[in-house]
């Protein structure tokens, strides 16, 4: 197979993906096709992953009664990060909002398998942690996919990731890595929701490499 060229057009074509991929807390209600989600999860079998395990599991919650809980479980996490905080902190933090959840037509969670046998142990032997960084990797690609192709995916992080797995009945070994919820954005912005609401500008913090 003749490997491709990428140009100058599509690498600043990737770049403005980069640059326009938001985590999206404001869903419209339309429909997502099943397609479309199908085409995602596809696609996604091309990330990498530590020894090739590819330990990405995933559930589709539909339920009325396990949205339910897990809004419970965002609500709880939710309050006890607002305790340790104060001033005028608290009350920006209290303002945010930072789940989609109450109407994202798809709700995806996304586990690590840290008992799958695939890949042979290859390369996590030393840094087991690599099997849930090879699925945070994914969740990147599975991001600009989505984007790319006008969805919106907001990655809700304020739960009890073992109530979580509880609350969904994951098999055992399973850890949950993300909550995805996705749909078409109410909003386009090209900046973070949370520089607009004043919370943290984007800075040059990751940008700094030390020579040794």
């Amino acid at each position: 197979m003749k490997p491709p060229v990428f140009d100058t057009e599509f690498v600043t074509q990737l770049t403005t993906l980069m640059q326009w991929r938001r985590d999206v807390r404001r869903f419209k209600a339309d429909h997502v096709p099943p397609g479309m989600i199908e085409h995602l999860l596809d696609v996604m079998q091309l990330s990498p992953s530590v020894g090739n395990s590819q330990p990405w599991r995933w559930m589709d919650v539909r339920s009325v009664e396990k949205r339910a809980l897990m809004k419970a479980n965002f609500a709880s996490a939710n309050a006890s990060a607002l305790k340790v905080l104060q001033g005028e902190k608290a009350a920006l933090y209290a303002r945010l909002k930072l789940s989609g959840m109450d109407i994202a037509p798809v709700q995806l969670a996304c586990f690590c398998d840290r008992y799958t046998v695939q890949g042979a142990g290859l390369g996590r032997r030393t840094m087991p942690e690599t099997l849930e960084l090879s699925v945070a990797g994914m969740i990147s690609n599975f991001w600009l996919a989505a984007r790319a192709m006008g969805l919106g995916v907001g990655w809700v992080s304020i739960l009890n990731p073992t109530q979580a797995a509880i609350d969904l009945d994951a098999p055992t070994g399973w850890k949950l890595i993300a909550y995805l919820c996705i749909g078409w954005p109410e909003e386009e912005h090209a900046d973070p929701e949370l520089v607009r609401a004043g919370w943290q500008d984007r800075t040059a913090a990751g940008r700094q490499v030390l020579e040794r």
